[in-house]
């Protein structure tokens, strides 16, 4: 079972996000649950999210506390909330900033990744500057680096259960899939 938490802010689509990968996976024939965390509710607030993805029925229906994978949709969320609280030391953190993976001093052994989505979902008109809707962006390239779904799997995904612009965020999704096997080459990383 690979079982990932997405950390973001309400409004950025981390919910959505969840939900997305989730129904990808499912369009490939495994098993799958995709829930929140509900806290505060208001746009801005942090909010946690949760994929769990298995070869066979899965039967627990708790948070999930030691994640295969860690999806942090705003970088700032590292300054005051533990993301890497339980990543397996197998794990991978993927953090969308224009910053270094290996800026992020995160107490862990798992593999911290951070790429640039922001541009990529803004060049696609999802949301605003000071209001980014980088879901989609962030599944792309977490497709590309985990391996866990296939692009044509995410994409149909998208096109089917996005809340708004479909096509913009099957944009979005393929370009940072595309910029993320740029980073895998120029890093030397293999999945």
């Amino acid at each position: 079972m690979k079982e990932i938490r997405f950390h973001g802010r309400g409004g950025q689509g981390a919910v959505s996000a969840s939900n997305i990968l989730a129904h990808a996976a499912f369009l490939e024939g495994r098993y799958v649950q995709a829930f929140l965390l509900i806290g505060a509710e208001r746009r801005g607030a942090p909010v946690l999210a949760f994929t769990r993805i298995d070869d066979k029925p899965i039967r627990n229906r708790s948070q999930i506390y030691f994640p295969d994978y860690v999806l942090v949709l705003d970088a700032e969320l590292a300054n005051f909330v533990d993301v890497a609280s339980g990543i397996k030391p197998t794990g991978t953190i993927f953090v969308n900033s224009d910053r270094d993976g290996e800026s992020f001093s995160f107490n862990h052994k798992a593999q911290t990744v951070a790429m640039d989505v922001t541009s990529i979902a803004l060049k696609h008109g999802l949301g605003t500057s000071t209001s980014p809707i980088v879901n989609t962006s962030v599944l792309g390239a977490f497709a590309r680096i985990s391996g866990e779904v296939c692009l044509d799997a995410l994409l149909q995904a998208i096109e089917e259960t996005a809340p708004a612009k479909p096509q913009e965020n099957v944009r979005a999704a393929k370009e940072a899939y595309e910029e993320a096997e740029k980073w895998m080459t120029k890093s030397n990383i293999k999945t």
